[in-house]
């Protein structure tokens, strides 16, 4: 399942049903699980863990140095989940030292072509990243949030789950779940109602939701006051939580 002309290290360690392209280059210290495809010219450097059945797509870059003028060789990581499918020209870096010392994508993300990710994110499950769509360091994305094509964030962001950015969008403040926003700096225009119900979200919660979003966004509330009238109805409300856990776990600010 190895082609001739691709490059292996011997200390890779690669399961015996993995497929590698011609021309690709696997480094020291990477792993590769069951069932994950590397098409040809890819290059990925460890230390790496690839989970199972991943496709990563020619001329993509995995695993390589963090970009980061702070990093001096330290030993740093890249770790990536099951079944992600990883377009042509991507870029995944390594952590830093300076933070968590680790790269972290989870499982079924659709990372599309020219995406970046960059030193010390923590990307969640479900996500789809649009073309060309680029997180600096140190950002997290939640499960089942949806970047557009082009949209850049500033280091340190927090996007919640169930989020949406629009094409172009410059997020340089932290985006709550559930949360639809667009613009250059990025502004709230609403919840993501229709991936909602795509995931099986019932209209009650929707509703629910929709009102926690004007309790933030529409009431004129400081944010303090925003997440204590929400504490107040999230055990009877607990779809609203990772809303309110968004609200409270952001370190940028809030995009409002």
């Amino acid at each position: 399942m190895i082609d001739p002309r691709a490059v292996v290290d011997s200390s890779a360690k690669i399961d015996s049903s993995v497929y590698v392209g011609a021309y690709s280059i696997i480094g020291a210290d990477v792993e590769i699980a069951r069932g994950t495809r590397i098409e040809p010219h890819t290059v990925i450097k460890g230390p790496t863990v690839i989970g199972a059945d991943n496709h990563i797509f020619q001329f993509a870059s995995i695993g390589d140095d963090p970009q980061d003028k702070k990093y001096k060789g330290e030993r740093t990581k890249l770790v990536i989940g099951d079944r992600n499918t990883i377009r042509e020209y991507c870029t995944l870096n390594r952590g830093t030292s300076q933070d968590l010392g680790v790269t972290t994508i989870g499982s079924d993300n659709w990372i599309m072509a020219y995406c970046h990710v960059a030193h010390d994110c923590v990307v969640g499950d479900n996500t789809i990243f649009a073309n060309n769509a680029s997180i600096a360091g140190h950002v997290r994305v939640g499960d089942y949030a949806i970047l557009g094509g082009f949209t850049a964030v500033h280091q340190f962001c927090l996007i919640g789950a169930h989020s949406l950015t629009s094409m172009f969008s410059y997020l340089t403040k932290d985006v709550p779940a559930y949360v639809t926003v667009s613009g250059r700096p990025a502004e709230p225009r609403g919840i993501n109602a229709e991936g909602l119900k795509r995931r099986g979200f019932t209209p009650e919660q929707i509703r629910n939701i929709r009102e926690a979003y004007r309790v933030v966004y529409r009431q004129e509330l400081k944010l303090d006051e925003a997440i204590a009238t929400l504490t107040q109805l999230v055990d009877e409300q607990p779809e609203i939580k990772p809303f309110l856990d968004s609200l409270r776990d952001g370190s940028r600010g809030l995009a409002r």
